[in-house]
């Protein structure tokens, strides 16, 4: 029989909850600030007739749905656990990035096929809607991206939102440099080119995030982890013979949960196995960042002693 040791970090540092509603309140601005422009933008592409106005109010639908999914996602995961939710709602900010990365991807793809048929039959468009247009949301974006900027370092769900917004700075760059192409030089397959420009880079940031949420969510390894130099972290204790079982694997875009089987080279009370379980967990966070820790310790059973199990591999 294993004696397991489980240890979870709470954070309760001050001003915590100040900083959650700034963060909410800074998240509806930037949602207010994204209906308006959408709403020009659409009016502004349809009256004009130019494709990359109207997928840029496109893409800024993306990020009011993005923003919206966002803040909704921040509320809840701050919900406390419950016995019928012992994990709390932790991972909800990562759904809402893979969901809002994955709706990216799918706009990317439309407008690339939208933009090769305006390529190939480009259309008179009027350049100064265009323009007017393309600084307004320059203007709003860049407002938004410095109102969520700050969270976005640490925090998928709000990187998501974060590349949403700072894509809409670039692509209103590029329509506003394209207005002024078809204004000068009348060159108004400019239009649908940017289109189609805007598509490939939506899709490019979408991939990277799409990527990072559903390795979490398949509790894959964290990529800046290494098993095997965590395995050795363990063993170097001397009273440890053996790391088995291991699982390393992130709740969220910030805990790191550890657990597995060790190993003891002999058979001790409980009292100095909880020691020697404490000094080690306390290594692991120290040298690995590793927030939360199960140890199942164990002496002289007959199981698998693979670092990492499968199903259907022998015992020994």
């Amino acid at each position: 029989m294993g004696v397991i040791i489980l240890k979870h970090e709470h954070e309760h540092e001050h001003g915590h909850h100040h900083h959650h509603a700034t963060s909410g309140k800074n998240l509806f601005i930037t949602i207010i600030l994204n209906v308006i422009i959408t709403l020009a933008q659409v009016v502004g592409g349809i009256v004009s007739g130019s494709l990359a106005l109207l997928s840029d109010a496109l893409h800024n639908f993306s990020d009011v749905m993005a923003l919206v999914i966002a803040w909704w996602a921040k509320k809840i995961s701050a919900r406390e656990s419950s016995e019928e939710r012992t994990f709390g709602y932790k991972r909800a900010q990562i759904i809402a990035a893979l969901f809002n990365s994955s709706v990216l991807l799918g706009i990317g793809l439309y407008l690339i096929v939208e933009g090769v048929k305006k390529f190939l039959n480009p259309e008179v468009i009027d350049s100064n809607i265009v323009i007017y247009l393309a600084i307004l949301s320059i203007v709003l974006n860049a407002a938004s991206v410095l109102l969520i900027k700050n969270e976005a370092h640490d925090n998928l769900n709000m990187k998501a939102a974060y590349l949403h917004l700072l894509t809409d700075v670039m692509t209103s760059v590029a329509v506003l440099i394209g207005g002024i192409g078809m204004y000068f030089f009348e060159l108004f397959w400019i239009d649908p080119l940017i289109s189609i420009a805007i598509a490939l880079y939506l899709m490019r940031a979408s991939y990277t995030l799409i990527k990072e949420s559903t390795s979490i969510l398949m509790q894959f390894t964290p990529t800046s982890m290494d098993v095997k130099i965590v395995q050795q972290t363990i063993i170097q204790n001397p009273s440890i013979a053996n790391v088995h079982h291991m699982h390393l694997w992130q709740l969220d875009d910030k805990s790191i949960h550890l657990e597995a089987h060790v190993d003891f080279c002999e058979d001790l009370v409980v009292s100095q196995v909880s020691l020697i379980l404490q000094e080690i967990e306390h290594s692991l966070k120290e040298e690995h960042f590793i927030s939360h820790v199960t140890l199942q310790a164990e002496f002289g059973t007959c199981e698998s002693k693979n670092l990492i199990y499968n199903e259907g591999c022998k015992h020994v």
